[in-house]
């Protein structure tokens, strides 16, 4: 079952981009993630966009893996400056439907 982790980020100070850039992806990659997105190409459609402006959209195989990068000792200083120069939201959502009308999808 494939996961999503989705991080909303509003950069404060961004010396911690480019190494966080050039190095995360091959953290997320050891766990069996990819990013799908990196955008600040954010378009409003309905509602307010969120007070951000960087959202990543990245897929792990499972839940466990997202978790397991998240929570990887070599992430921890990656987290730890982004965390100082940001305020960002991580969410990790799985790959069912709530509703049960999707057949393609496994239920939630």
């Amino acid at each position: 079952m494939s996961a999503y982790l989705i991080a909303n980020v509003k950069v404060n100070d961004d010396a911690w981009l480019p190494e966080y850039a050039q190095k995360v992806h091959d953290i997320v990659h050891k766990h069996g993630g990819k990013y799908l997105s990196r955008s600040g190409n954010l378009i409003p459609v309905e509602g307010e966009l969120p007070d951000v402006n960087v959202i990543a959209l990245l897929e792990f195989p499972s839940v466990d893996s997202a978790q397991a990068f998240v929570n990887d000792p070599d992430y921890a200083p990656f987290a730890k400056a982004r965390q100082d120069g940001t305020d960002s939201h991580f969410y990790i959502i799985d790959d069912t439907d709530l509703a049960q009308t999707i057949p393609y999808l496994p239920k939630g």
